[in-house]
């Protein structure tokens, strides 16, 4: 096995940056917006270094070193974990590729039962390539050998969480609290109480994750911009815009030019309002990770502009990432069925492609994406019972009612209709620039037909 030159990395990733490069357009300028309404504090983030240089240098130094000794299993260990920081860092699928390379060539010079570190790194590798079922199962048998340890039962309860399996999941992240996690445990505590509409104790818990990263001997850049980045994830869904964008403002300045912290920029920006503002940061984001979430928002905010033949390169550039997850993988699938069905576009192969990853990834935003793509493709039954399945917990999305109240509508339950997209806007009524305004549109409708059933 040879670990490649990264200049010879996924030559398609390398195209579809230079097409997003040159489809971005400068923006006209970022004004700022008069909205005041906030409720939150802001505190001065603790800036950190970067160890961007001093990694890449130890990837080299450990891609020499493997190419020697092709059984040199710790140094691929090492070499798999650094792909996966760098994939944090960036963004760039093509660290996912690597790690998994590296992880099973450890592997393969020495078993999992005299190598628990290479068993751990690709359980972690295959959950970022989205292979949920594998890295459930290696997590499993980490548990296993590793007993008394909470990381496998990190590794664990990630993957059955992004497999529905919420019951499990709860009782993994039991043990791993148990045995001692620190941030790792409050973040995923965050997670689950997000799930189940609990948004005072999801802040609470990613709080309390941040003071514990701070105040950690060496913390980390990455993870401590990932937490800045979730605390205003989860302030933009209760609709609460401006202490969003600071957050995310916090994040960068934590970690300059975070392409997740970028794109809350902008989308706070939209929701406050600061349409050019928005349209920049996007820009930003989509030059640093041409993903497809990005590059849809950011056509959707040309289009607002007028500047509709900017949002059709866009769309466009979406649908050529479609063509390069078909060919190299399914990390967009659920992104591109939900664009597809945004924008009513092939929604017939969009529900095709949501009901195939949810044969196995069963969580809400499986079910969410079931149902969404299944009205737009006219399967109202299947949506409805879809979006029951979603809407089970009481998840803090506004995305989620919108799609139940619009479902309901399709169903000729104008009550639930109501009831949905009122609770939509209500928990954040900029949650998105078009499709908020839809369900405005849709309520307009209602009220104009009277309250009869």
């Amino acid at each position: 096995m040879r670990i490649k030159s990264r200049l010879q990395r996924s030559p398609g990733l390398v195209v579809l940056l230079v097409m997003t490069i040159a489809l971005a357009m400068a923006s006209a300028g970022c004004s700022e917006s008069r909205s005041t309404v906030s409720t939150f504090t802001p505190t001065a983030p603790i800036s950190l270094p970067s160890d961007a240089e001093s990694n890449e240098r130890a990837i080299r130094f450990l891609e020499e070193r493997v190419k020697r000794d092709r059984d040199d299993f710790i140094a691929y260990n090492k070499l798999a974990e650094f792909y996966l920081q760098r994939l944090r860092e960036t963004g760039a699928v093509s660290y996912v590729n690597l790690a998994l390379e590296a992880s099973r060539a450890s592997l393969s010079a020495m078993p999992p039962e005299m190598n628990k570190a290479g068993l751990a790194v690709l359980a972690q590798a295959e959950f970022a390539a989205h292979e949920f079922v594998s890295a459930r199962n290696h997590a499993t048998r980490l548990a296993e050998l590793d007993k008394g340890k909470s990381y496998p039962y990190q590794i664990l309860g990630d993957a059955l969480t992004e497999l529905g399996d919420y019951d499990a999941a709860g009782r993994v992240y039991a043990d791993m609290e148990r045995l001692g996690g620190g941030a790792s445990v409050e973040t995923r505590l965050a997670r689950a109480a997000l799930l189940h509409g609990k948004r005072d104790e999801a802040v609470r818990h990613f709080t309390t994750a941040l003071q514990i990263a701070l105040t950690s001997s060496a913390p980390q850049r990455e993870a401590t911009a990932w937490i800045h980045w979730q605390l205003g994830e989860v302030e933009f869904l209760t609709g609460r815009y401006a202490a969003a964008e600071q957050h995310y403002r916090d994040a960068l300045a934590v970690f300059p030019n975070y392409y997740r912290a970028l794109a809350g920029v902008g989308r706070s920006r939209a929701a406050l309002g600061d349409i050019d503002g928005a349209v920049e940061n996007y820009e930003r984001a989509v030059q640093i990770l041409p993903d497809p979430s990005f590059i849809a928002a950011l056509g959707d905010l040309y289009r607002l502009s007028g500047r509709e033949s900017e949002a059709a390169k866009q769309y466009q550039l979406v649908e050529q990432i479609q063509k390069l997850n078909l060919a190299n993988g399914v990390l967009y699938n659920r992104q591109l069925a939900m664009f597809h069905a945004d924008h009513d576009l092939n929604v017939k192969s969009a529900y095709a492609e949501a009901m195939k990853e949810y044969e196995t990834r069963k969580d809400v935003y499986g079910s969410d994406a079931v149902a969404w793509t299944a009205l737009k493709a006219g399967r109202i039954k299947e949506a409805q019972t879809a979006i029951s399945e979603t809407l089970r917990f009481g998840t803090t999305d506004p995305k989620l009612y919108y799609h139940a109240g619009m479902i309901a509508l399709a169903n000729g339950d104008r009550t639930a209709a109501r009831d949905n997209l009122n609770r939509a806007l209500t928990m954040s009524p900029q949650f998105d620039p078009i499709q908020s305004a839809n369900a405005r549109k849709a309520l307009d409708t209602l009220a104009g037909e009277g309250t009869g059933e």
